[in-house]
């Protein structure tokens, strides 16, 4: 490859191109292929490596703590979790286009993290932004927001993502304002973008933490006006235990 035609890649930011070059010539020469066929395989090769790193990218920006895979969810530890139904609706993706949210409740250890990390990643890999925060982290910075008057922009950031996942949401008490920062981004959401949350708690004990009767009611309804709800009530934990001492 000449020098001036590595420059005019590198330009045009075809990485791929400039990368594979004597490889894709090989290739056309082994399999005899005309100029059309030979531009045709590269144009394809180059979308696909941009695809695949930009959902890379996407994957990054996530924040994921600890990646999950549907494929691999011990479903078998959790008999009475409803399996076929979940896994129809994530098959289906349906939920993405309708900006339905989706609420995992339980006990802790028993995989709602897990099983929303592995929806969240799906969304993901189907060409969807979407970031991974836990609710103490979220309160935290929207109550941080109000110190340098920046909430407006920490609601924009939030509440533009394609699809939220809001993990362990009650496990910390709010300040009034917090929990109205919080309300107010779960608002601009609503019917916009897909919110997943989930909590350790009922709906019925939201109030505890939130402290307002009327703000508990008023968030209840905006998340499950469009919203798929799995209660793994009576799930068993699948955490390793730690061995005993003897």
């Amino acid at each position: 490859m000449s020098t001036q035609l590595a420059e005019t890649l590198k330009y045009l930011r075809l990485t791929g191109l400039l990368s594979h070059w004597d490889e894709y010539l090989k290739l056309a020469a082994e399999k005899r292929w005309s100029h059309a066929s030979l531009l045709t395989h590269v144009l394809q090769e180059e979308g696909r490596m941009r695809r695949e790193n930009a959902r890379q990218l996407r994957l990054k920006c996530a924040k994921i703590r600890e990646p999950w895979a549907m494929e691999t969810f011990p479903f078998e530890r959790q008999p009475k979790l409803n399996k076929k139904k979940i896994m129809v609706l994530y098959d289906s993706t349906n939920y993405l286009e309708r900006r339905q949210n989706l609420i995992f409740m339980g006990e802790t250890g028993i995989g709602k993290t897990g099983l929303a990390t592995a929806f969240l990643i799906h969304a993901i890999n189907q060409g969807r932004t979407g970031r991974y925060i836990r609710f103490v982290d979220l309160v935290a910075e929207l109550y941080t927001a109000i110190a340098d008057h920046s909430q407006a922009r920490v609601l924009k950031k939030y509440s533009t993502i394609d699809v939220l996942l809001v993990d362990e949401v009650g496990t910390v008490e709010v300040e009034p304002v917090q929990a109205g920062l919080f309300f107010t981004l779960m608002q601009e959401r609503h019917n916009k973008k897909s919110t997943f949350i989930t909590s350790n708690l009922g709906f019925s004990e939201w109030r505890n933490f939130l402290k307002n009767d009327h703000l508990t009611a008023a968030l209840i309804n905006r998340l499950t006006e469009n919203t798929h709800v799995f209660n793994l009530k009576g799930c068993v934990s699948i955490r390793p235990t730690l061995p005993q001492e003897s």
